[in-house]
C-alpha cells in the first residue's frame, strides 16, 4: 500500500499520541500502586526509649507491623511527666497516623489527651502501664481504647510481696531494702501498694532503706546500693526491678557482701533467670515484654483492619505458678529480654 507523505505524517502523529497515552496510563497505574503500598502509620509513645523492657516489646511490635504493612514511629517521653500530652496533640495535628500506642508516664492524667486522639479517629492501644485509677485490672478504664495489654501493677506488687514472705520465712525480724523504679509514678505507687498489702501479714518485716533504680540499667542502682551500704550495712532481703537488682549485685560484689542477703527481682529478664539458676538471686517475678508487645500489636492490627476492639488482656494470667520464679521451678521460664 502506498501512503502519501501527509498520510504518513498523520499515522506517525497518531502513533506518538498512543504511545504517550500508554505511558500516561502506565504512570498513573504506577502511582496508584505506590499509594496502595504505602504503610499505615502508627505512633508509638514510649515512656522511655532507653528502657530495655519496652525495647523488647517494640521489637515484637515492629515484626507484626511490618507483616501487616504498618510502620511504627516512636516518640520518647524520657519518663517526663506531661511530655506525652504534648506529643499526642502533635500527632493529632499531623493527620498522618491511623493508630496510637502508649506506654504511659502519667497514668490517669493522660486520659483527656487519649480521648482527643479517639475523637480524631485514631485507634488507641495501651501498653504495660495503668491509664486510670484502678490498679488491679487490665480492663480499659475509659471509653475508647481498642486494646489494653498489661499485668496490673498492684497484682505484681502482691506477687513480689509473696516472694518476700518466702524469703523472710522463719525469721523473727526481716530487714528489707526496697528499690523503686521511679518513686512517685503511677506504676511504682501501685506496685508498692500491692507489696505492702501482702508483707503486712508478717509484722517482723520492716523496710530499713529505700533506693531508686530508674529502670535504666544497673548503674543508677549500683550507686544507690553503695550509698545504702554506707548507712545501713545490715539487711536480709533486697527487692527491686531486674535492672535494679543487677546493680545491687555489682555493689554487693564490690563490698564483698554478695550472698549475705536474698535478692528478689521482678521482670523475668535473662539476668534474673540466670541469677536464680545460679543461686545468686533468691527469686524473681516473671514478666514477658515480648509477649505484651505481640498481643498489643495484634490487637491494633485487628482494630485498624476490622474496627473490632480486643478489650483488656493480662498476659500474666497464663504463667506457670503465677509467675513466681524460684530455683525449684526456674526451668519452666524462658526470658524474653536481657535485662
Amino acid at each position: 500500500m502506498n501512503l502519501t507523505s501527509s498520510t504518513r505524517r498523520r499515522v506517525r502523529a497518531i502513533s506518538a499520541a498512543a504511545v504517550a497515552s500508554s505511558m500516561l496510563v502506565a504512570g498513573l497505574v504506577g502511582i496508584s500502586s505506590a499509594i496502595a503500598a504505602s504503610p499505615i502509620n502508627i505512633a508509638y509513645l514510649s515512656a522511655s526509649s532507653a528502657n530495655t523492657w519496652l525495647q523488647a516489646s517494640k521489637r515484637e511490635m515492629d515484626k507484626i507491623a511490618k507483616a501487616n504493612n504498618m510502620k511504627l514511629t516512636e516518640f520518647d517521653a524520657q519518663f517526663k511527666a506531661g511530655e506525652q500530652a504534648k506529643q499526642i496533640q502533635d500527632i493529632i495535628a499531623s493527620g498522618k497516623y491511623k493508630g496510637l500506642i502508649i506506654a504511659s508516664v502519667d497514668g490517669a492524667g493522660i486520659i483527656p489527651s487519649l480521648k482527643d486522639a479517639v475523637a480524631a479517629g485514631l485507634k488507641v492501644g495501651i501498653l504495660n502501664q495503668v491509664v486510670g485509677t484502678k490498679l488491679d485490672t487490665a480492663k480499659p478504664q475509659f471509653k475508647g481504647p481498642s486494646i489494653v495489654v498489661m499485668v496490673p501493677p498492684k497484682i505484681s506488687g502482691e506477687r513480689v510481696g509473696k516472694l518476700t514472705l518466702m524469703a523472710c520465712e522463719g525469721k523473727k525480724t526481716c530487714k528489707v531494702v526496697y528499690f523503686y523504679g521511679i518513686k512517685g509514678i503511677p506504676l511504682d505507687i501501685a506496685i508498692k501498694e500491692g507489696f505492702d498489702s501482702v508483707v503486712s501479714a508478717n509484722p517482723g518485716i520492716s523496710i530499713v532503706a529505700e533506693g531508686e533504680g530508674k529502670y535504666l540499667g544497673p548503674d543508677t542502682a549500683q550507686k544507690a546500693m553503695q550509698d545504702i551500704l554506707s548507712k545501713t550495712p545490715n539487711f536480709d532481703v533486697v527487692v527491686g526491678a531486674d535492672q535494679s537488682i543487677q546493680g545491687v549485685v555489682l555493689a554487693l560484689t564490690d563490698a564483698g557482701k554478695l550472698g549475705t542477703a536474698k535478692l528478689i527481682g521482678f521482670g523475668g529478664s535473662q539476668a534474673a533467670i540466670d541469677g536464680v539458676k545460679k543461686g545468686i538471686w533468691f527469686a524473681d517475678l516473671f514478666g514477658a515484654p515480648g509477649t505484651e508487645g505481640k498481643l498489643l500489636m495484634e490487637g491494633m492490627v485487628k482494630a485498624i483492619k476490622t474496627g473490632k476492639n480486643s478489650g483488656g488482656i493480662d498476659p500474666g494470667t497464663k504463667l506457670p505458678d503465677n509467675g513466681l520464679v524460684t530455683k525449684a521451678n526456674v526451668n519452666k521460664f524462658k526470658a524474653e529480654w536481657k535485662g
